[in-house]
């Protein structure tokens, strides 16, 4: 077995993974890091878990966080000095997790948007009501040429009773990035049940941190010995190591 997994059959590290395509560290941009030394703090703790890329993914809401292709990548630049002046072996990228608003609809077709390897586009949804144009913009971004990959689908809570909407997001072309904190109990204990299916039904095709402080950083340590994680990791079918 590679030396990524420990004689007991326990996670090392995440250097397997390679890439973290969920973060929030860019600093005073949304409600991630406040700070520019709160960011290093978490890209050290990230990278010191054997993280080599970070993908960073700033909230783009148009009622609270009205982030801009400019403003993103200023603070992308903002953090690669950084990094590079503090000596932390790390590369850094941005994306953006866009939410399915009114706005949302709007820039797709009409504006550039920030997408992560092989054009993926990372969106999230409202946590209590499903949107009821989620169809028609999940076609509208492949027309487009985006793969759509949906954030943290573990976390809505109107599929909880109802998993087969998983198989009908799989059947459109979405990919799935569940939150590595869901599988111990960073949010609810549904959370967590639905994260555990997925992964048990093979349709699991990111994992990310959504590092936002230092009490995600505790959780991913946690994680390290979660069964779930380690079996999915196992399998070699998770996409983060190709970006």
């Amino acid at each position: 077995m590679l030396e990524f997994f420990s004689k007991n059959n326990k996670l090392s590290d995440f250097s397997d993974l390679v890439t973290d395509v969920h973060s929030h560290l860019i600093p005073a941009i949304d409600d991630g890091a406040a700070s520019l030394d709160q960011s290093l703090q978490l890209i050290k703790g990230l990278n010191y878990l054997g993280f080599k890329k970070l993908i960073i993914t700033p909230h783009v809401i148009s009622d609270f966080y009205q982030n801009t292709p400019e403003k993103i990548n200023k603070g992308l630049l903002l953090l690669r000095n950084a990094v590079k002046q503090a000596n932390i072996d790390v590369e850094i990228d941005v994306a953006a997790e866009y939410y399915l608003d009114y706005d949302f609809q709007n820039k797709l077709g009409n504006e550039k948007m920030l997408t992560f390897g092989s054009n993926y586009l990372l969106f999230e949804l409202p946590f209590y009501n499903k949107p009821q144009v989620l169809e028609e913009v999940i076609f509208k971004m492949q027309t487009l040429g985006y793969t759509p990959v949906l954030a943290h689908p573990e976390r809505y809570t109107y599929w909880y009773n109802d998993f087969k909407a998983y198989d009908d997001l799989k059947t459109r072309g979405v990919l799935l990035q569940i939150n590595i904190n869901s599988l111990v109990g960073g949010y609810s204990a549904q959370a967590r049940k639905i994260a555990e299916k997925l992964i048990t039904n093979n349709m699991v095709d990111f994992v990310g941190s959504d590092t936002h402080n230092q009490h995600h950083i505790e959780l991913l340590k946690k994680s390290l010995n979660n069964k779930y994680l380690i079996d999915l990791i196992k399998k070699g079918n998770l996409l983060n190591k190709t970006l």
